[in-house]
Formats: C-alpha cells, sequence, structure tokens
C-alpha cells in the first residue's frame, strides 16, 4: 500500500514537471515571418518602394520576408550587434542577390542608420534585450522620417524564460511590460498610435508613429 501511495506521488510530480515544461514551451513559441511579416506590412502600411529597418536582424528571415513586401523599388535594412551573425547575414544577402537589402553594425546606444532613412522600424522579440533603452530609442527616432512608424513585438515577461543580463532591473526576467516601453517610447518622442494584443502566439504589438 505504502509503495503505491509513493510510486503515485512520483507520477504527480513527473507529471506536474512535464505540464510546466510544455507551458513554458507554449508561452514562449515562436511564430514565422510567413505568419508575421504580411501583419505587420498590412498594420504599417508597407507599400512597394517603403524604406523598412529590421533592428535585430537574426538570420534575416523577417528581413527577406519584408524585401518581398517592399518589392524592387523599396529598401531594407538589416541590423545586427553579434559578428558572427553580421557575417553570416552579409553572406546570405549576397548570396540572394539582394541589391536593395543593407546589412549595418549596430550599437548598444545607436542603431547606426542614417538620419530620417526610413518609413518604418521594427524590433522583433529585441527591446527587452536593450541595455541603454533611453540611447537606443533616441537613435530609433532620428532613423525615422517624419511621420515615419515604428512597432515594438515583444512578449510579457514569465520566470520560466530565465533572466537576461545588463538590461534595467525592470525587465530582468526576460520579456517587458507594455505599459514600461509605451513610457520609454512616449519620453523619447514618439507617439501612441495602436495596441495590437491578437499576435501570433503570446506575443503583443504596440505600434508608435513619430510626430
Amino acid at each position: 500500500m505504502k509503495r503505491r501511495i509513493i510510486t503515485k506521488i512520483w507520477f504527480l510530480v513527473a507529471f506536474c514537471y512535464v505540464a510546466e515544461g510544455t507551458l513554458a514551451f507554449t508561452l514562449h513559441a515562436k511564430a514565422t515571418a510567413a505568419d508575421e511579416i504580411p501583419k505587420l506590412a498590412a498594420l504599417m502600411e508597407w507599400n512597394p518602394g517603403t524604406v523598412v529597418a529590421d533592428i535585430g536582424a537574426g538570420d534575416g528571415s523577417y528581413t527577406f520576408a519584408a524585401v518581398e513586401q517592399v518589392g524592387p523599388t523599396g529598401k531594407v535594412f538589416a541590423t545586427e550587434i553579434d559578428e558572427e551573425k553580421l557575417k553570416a547575414l552579409r553572406a546570405e544577402v549576397k548570396k540572394r542577390d539582394f541589391k536593395n537589402v543593407a546589412v549595418v553594425e549596430s550599437g548598444e546606444a545607436e542603431t547606426n542608420l542614417p538620419v530620417s532613412c526610413c518609413d518604418a522600424i521594427f524590433l522583433r522579440r529585441v527591446y527587452h534585450h536593450l541595455t541603454k533603452p533611453v540611447e537606443f530609442d533616441r537613435s530609433l527616432l532620428r532613423a525615422l522620417k517624419p511621420g515615419g512608424k515604428l512597432a515594438i513585438i515583444d512578449f510579457p515577461p514569465h520566470p520560466e524564460y530565465g533572466k537576461v543580463k545588463g538590461v534595467p532591473k525592470d525587465r530582468e526576467d526576460h520579456g517587458i511590460q507594455q505599459k514600461i516601453l509605451i513610457d520609454e517610447l512616449t519620453k523619447a518622442g514618439f507617439q501612441l498610435e495602436k495596441l495590437v494584443n491578437d499576435w501570433p502566439t503570446t506575443d503583443y504589438c504596440v505600434l508608435f508613429v513619430k510626430k
């Protein structure tokens, strides 16, 4: 009888452990560029000829999907801070022979984008990693044309996601509350235009415009 009780307890512990892991995976599941870029293009009103920047472009999948939306007369800036990712990104752009994609090495406090170069800028799951958000927000503002739009795609903090090092204490739990980024970007000079809470997976999207 005692052995059966112990067996049941271990079963329940194992079940809870698996369920918790499944929940964490579900919460942090990833959408794809095919899911998000068309929605982003519609939200930000991209057209053929639009100039867009993908901040923290990673492997370039969202950059390359954006190129399809803006067409050959448009342009996409792909920024990255990681040296290896930059190298791979430049190689992929060359391989695909994209003439309208510019790879830019970003800094902690600067996008390093030209002044007033973009109609639209987006950051996907990048904002909560910024170590100097105040300075970086000003740089984002400078890179946009008057009336240009900024979209931040991110997710609320959750303990299962782990910690992020080097960031302000209000986002150490990997993720960021909408209110925090809205307050920061508003102080930088952006105007809140729209909140989109039905983004794929558990992400949200906040749309701003340069006044």
